[in-house]
């Protein structure tokens, strides 16, 4: 559906006073007239945003794929990749050759935005496991700044989720970043929180009785950074880093399938 020219200019002028009155308290007379470059694409601009706007989760990022999927009859030992841009950029396919494993990544997701698509992107789904691999965009505030309570918590309601209508739950511990290309990424992500989700991840997958995957343990130097050669930009895995990555998840989802009982 289109957003009327009403609603764009609205909400146009809405980010504009935004802007206006946050730099208010720092207001002088400016001795010379230089004001920011103009853009000369403003209305579709809006227009963009307003259209993200209506979908903030992305629900219809997958819609149609899911669609699909549920007009066949769903495949045994289905695994669902629930995930951020890491997930998204991985080409499951080439790792796991033959395997009946379903991507639903999305880049830039954080944790509240994965619990939305639960229902849709993997419940509906009926899948045998769920491999969860999130949290990195949730310490670089992606979404809002968010406490750690805040992602225990989406983690956990993503994880009862699953376990109440008997999928098994593979978490995966939030990958390391560093500083060693052009894009430094450990202000955004410090190490010390990564490893503070990682802590509790590990800690709540054996309390839960599910599968644990340490990419960081795999993907860490010993400064406890990406190693170099692994990433082009310090954040996401080449295709080094996914080789070294797809054993251990691998490992971990025939663990958890083997639990269930006859399969699903």
């Amino acid at each position: 559906m289109r957003v009327s020219r009403v609603t764009v200019l609205g909400l146009f002028f809405a980010a504009a006073f935004f802007v206006a009155t946050a730099g208010a308290a720092r207001a002088q007379i400016a001795g010379e007239f230089d004001p920011p470059p103009g853009n000369c694409c403003l209305p579709s601009q809006a227009q963009s945003l307003a259209n993200q706007l209506q979908d903030w989760n992305q629900l219809g990022r997958y819609h149609k794929d899911n669609q699909k999927l549920l007009a066949a009859a769903p495949e045994r030992g289905r695994v669902v990749f629930m995930g951020d841009s890491i997930t998204d950029m991985w080409k499951l396919e080439q790792s796991f050759p033959g395997k009946p494993y379903v991507n639903r990544g999305i880049g830039g997701q954080t944790t509240p935005q994965m619990l939305a698509r639960m229902y849709p992107d993997v419940i509906r789904l009926r899948p045998a496991a769920v491999v969860i691999f999130a949290g990195t965009n949730d310490i670089a505030r992606n979404t809002g700044p968010t406490t750690l309570g805040m992602i225990q918590d989406n983690f956990r309601a993503m994880a009862e989720l699953a376990k109440a209508h008997g999928i098994k739950i593979v978490l995966c511990s939030v990958t390391p970043v560093s500083d060693y290309s052009r894009w430094p990424q450990t202000a955004a992500r410090p190490p010390a929180d990564i490893l503070r989700v990682n802590g509790w991840l590990k800690e709540y997958a054996a309390e839960i009785g599910a599968e644990y995957v340490d990419y960081h343990a795999a993907l860490a130097d010993d400064k406890g950074f990406l190693k170099d050669g692994f990433s082009m930009d310090g954040l996401h895995p080449n295709e080094k880093g996914y080789a070294l990555m797809a054993p251990l998840v691998e490992a971990a989802i025939e663990k958890a399938l083997r639990q269930t009982a006859g399969g699903r």
